[in-house]
């Protein structure tokens, strides 16, 4: 009788949990619990009070030929994803990985996170009227899971079925075994209206402007010169509280500019009004022009709560030439990081040693812990054992290391040329580069290789032709950023799993082919505690690094930014900066008007 009762309590305790799980939510963390509760007023990092008027504007390199941010042919214009195109729900920038709800008021997520259910605002609305349905959520994860770019047709495709369950509900049921993070993908869907949008034209280039659900919508245009948004007045959102101190500006206007000089003068100019500074030279010895000394232009340097992420020289590992892991460790070795950062940048610049440097996700100086030994153990043959202790370091270049690893390689240096040993055939690449300052980058790195007899090209070329190379991996070598979050997940997958090494479009610019990696990315997303999750990321930081994929550059210790006095930004940072969709206007600081 006892045993009895006691199972009566345990199946009676385990149905009021799954009944408490099952409950309405306002939001959803990846790991942990919400910061924000439900009757949350407005983001910690924004001004609840700014005032809304006024214009941005801002500096693009470059050039744009589309108006769909969501496709792979063309290169969209600046701003259409932030500004035009919403998702089911908002991301909190003051945390790791949390949504709250904003097209959708409210979620339901199972413990097991099989699916989620999203119950609409009633309210919400596209920028034409039209309401938001649960036709159109459907609608949007049918296009872009058949005609989206790859990260979108990767997550999609995770959905076994799509339940409309009323005009303003929608349940996502995910196949089995799929990643914990899917809920938050698909709470990161754009929602695109069923009424304009069509499958058979939705992969090509437009210019036609786009029909969305946010804050602003194209008002003037000039193809590939400029664009600028303006402030919907009937924006339907503009009182929840994942907007609130946000989206100040009447206006936002981007022009682009051919060359980042060019640039450059447009800002000093106060054509620009807001200018993230990467440069070192220029942070040191081009703020000086007028407008500084009078105050009508300030300067701040802050620190940053996020991983610097891996800017780095990519080796594109479908060419033969870089097919042997040990052919491109010597290439690392031979980027001399001291001198470039002394003679180029000032000093300022601090060497990237992993792919989630500055934060607690980085395996760099931390010996494998118990739980990345257990995801390891079976891929240790692709682990370097000085990265697995922790040891390893990118620093001063080694030419006679160097020659030493070609020579295992199968290389010889004959007559002050690095040659096949049986072929014969001389050791040369090309790196491909988009702007000015690449290219002074380049060739210091081709003078340094120079002393290993290996000839290397330089070839720059127009943002579209690059554009063009880069996602038909038509490369031998080029540079590449890849930003990182204190929550990696599914976009790991777009830039390092193997399927991927081959799709046009992805951003395995690479062409990593890695049981390791692959296996330490599943593990990222099958964590269920923090410090799992800390442990698997590592664990890929390994994996990534011993795969020599890259070679690492480096990042600045802070974040540099330059803005005219006319606009403000909130007191707090958050976790990631100054979003531009928090600051507002606060006075003609010029002495002119908007």
């Amino acid at each position: 009788m006892k045993q009895l009762i006691s199972a009566l309590v345990v199946l009676t305790a385990g149905l009021a949990s799954e009944s408490a799980a099952l409950e309405p939510s306002h939001g959803i963390a990846m790991h942990g619990k919400l910061r924000h509760a439900p009757d949350f007023a407005h983001f910690s990092y924004v001004n609840p009070d700014a005032p809304k008027n006024g214009v941005l504007r801002l500096g693009i390199q470059g050039s744009y030929d589309n108006l769909n941010p969501l496709i792979v042919r063309g290169v969209a214009a600046a701003g259409l994803r932030e500004y035009v195109f919403e998702s089911l729900m908002a991301r909190a920038m003051d945390e790791p990985f949390s949504l709250y709800g904003h097209i959708a008021q409210s979620v339901v997520v199972p413990d097991d996170r099989s699916f989620i259910t999203f119950t609409l605002r009633k309210e919400a609305r596209f920028s034409d009227g039209r309401p938001i349905t649960a036709d159109d959520v459907v609608f949007s994860h049918k296009l872009l899971r058949d005609h989206g770019r790859p990260n979108h047709r990767s997550h999609y495709s995770k959905v076994d079925r799509v339940e409309k369950r009323g005009a303003l509900e929608v349940r996502f049921v995910f196949k089995a075994g799929t990643d914990r993070e899917m809920p938050l993908i698909m709470g990161l869907m754009p929602v695109l209206p069923k009424h304009v949008y069509k499958p058979e034209s939705f992969e090509q280039t437009t210019l036609q402007k786009p029909v969305g659900s946010g804050p602003y919508v194209v008002d003037r245009m000039e193809a590939g010169k400029t664009i600028t948004y303006k402030r919907n007045s009937d924006y339907w959102a503009k009182d929840l509280a994942t907007t609130r101190g946000r989206f100040n500006f009447n206006e936002i206007r981007y022009d682009y500019y051919r060359d980042a000089a060019a640039l450059f003068e447009a800002f000093k100019k106060g054509l620009i009004d807001v200018r993230y500074e990467g440069d070192p030279g220029k942070w040191s010895n081009a703020y000086d022009f007028p407008a500084i000394k009078n105050g009508l232009v300030k300067r701040e340097a802050y620190d940053l709560g996020f991983p610097s992420g891996m800017s780095a020289l990519v080796f594109n590992t479908r060419r033969p030439l870089f097919q042997d892991k040990r052919v491109r460790r010597a290439l690392t070795l031979l980027f001399d990081f001291e001198w470039i950062n002394k003679n180029l940048f000032h000093g300022s610049y601090v060497r990237t040693q992993s792919f989630f440097d500055r934060s607690i996700l980085s395996s760099h100086g931390r010996k494998a812990d118990a739980f990345e030994a257990g995801l390891l153990k079976a891929h240790m043959e692709e682990i370097d054992g000085e990265i697995f202790a922790g040891r390893h370091i990118f620093n001063r270049a080694n030419l006679r290391a160097a020659l030493k690893i070609f020579k295992e390689a199968g290389y010889a240096l004959k007559n002050g040329r690095l040659v096949n040993g049986k072929t014969g055939e001389p050791f040369g690449f090309e790196i491909l580069a988009a702007s000015r300052s690449q290219e002074r980058l380049f060739l210091n790195y081709v003078n340094s290789l120079k002393r290993a007899g290996i000839a290397a090209r330089i070839r720059l070329v127009d943002s579209a032709q690059y554009q063009r190379r880069r996602q038909t991996f038509d490369f031998d070598m080029l540079q590449n950023r890849w930003g990182a979050s204190l929550s990696p997940g599914n976009e790991q997958i777009h830039r390092w799993a193997a399927k991927y090494a081959n799709t046009d479009g992805s951003f395995n610019l690479a062409g990593v082919r890695s049981a390791a990696v692959d296996a330490m990315i599943t593990a990222i997303l099958e964590a269920r505690s923090h410090e799992n999750f800390v442990s698997s990321v590592r664990a890929l930081d390994r994996a990534l690094l011993s795969g020599n994929y890259v070679v690492p550059l480096y990042h600045l210790p802070k974040q540099w930014i330059a803005y005219w006095a006319r606009v403000a930004h909130a007191a707090k940072v958050s976790l990631y900066g100054y979003p531009m969709d928090s600051w507002f206007y606060k006075g003609a600081g010029d002495g002119k008007t908007q």
